[in-house]
């Protein structure tokens, strides 16, 4: 089961990619780890400088993708990027903290996306 979520993941993190610089994100880092957690993506969205949490999943059964953002993931998420603010030295950037939901078609290779920008805030 884990490659399979894995798989869903990798596949769903390569699309959010590729939709976010069509939408003009330049990509700063990828998979960012620290012993707080890992934040999927991190872009440069105009002014700010932007986190991002990919969700990905084959339809709505147990609630939107973005539903999957409880609390406690925003919360690392939160800590993982005042990490990575400090390592990288970014304080004088505005930030923000975004989630895209992937919804996947299991009968052909179509699939839809929605950024939600600002999707939260601690």
């Amino acid at each position: 089961m884990y490659s399979y979520k894995k798989e869903i993941g990798n596949l769903g993190e390569n699309l959010a990619e590729s939709y976010l610089i069509q939408n003009g994100y330049i990509i700063l880092d990828k998979n960012f780890r620290c012993k707080q957690g890992e934040i999927d993506l991190i872009g440069k969205d105009g002014d700010y400088i932007s986190f991002i949490e990919v969700k990905s999943r084959y339809g709505n059964l147990y609630g939107t993708p973005g539903e999957a953002v409880n609390f406690i993931k925003q919360y690392k998420i939160y800590k993982t990027a005042q990490m990575y603010i400090l390592k990288k030295k970014l304080y004088k950037f505005n930030f923000r903290f975004d989630v895209i939901e992937i919804i996947l078609n299991h009968q052909n290779n179509d699939f839809s996306i929605r950024l939600i920008k600002d999707a939260f805030q601690i």
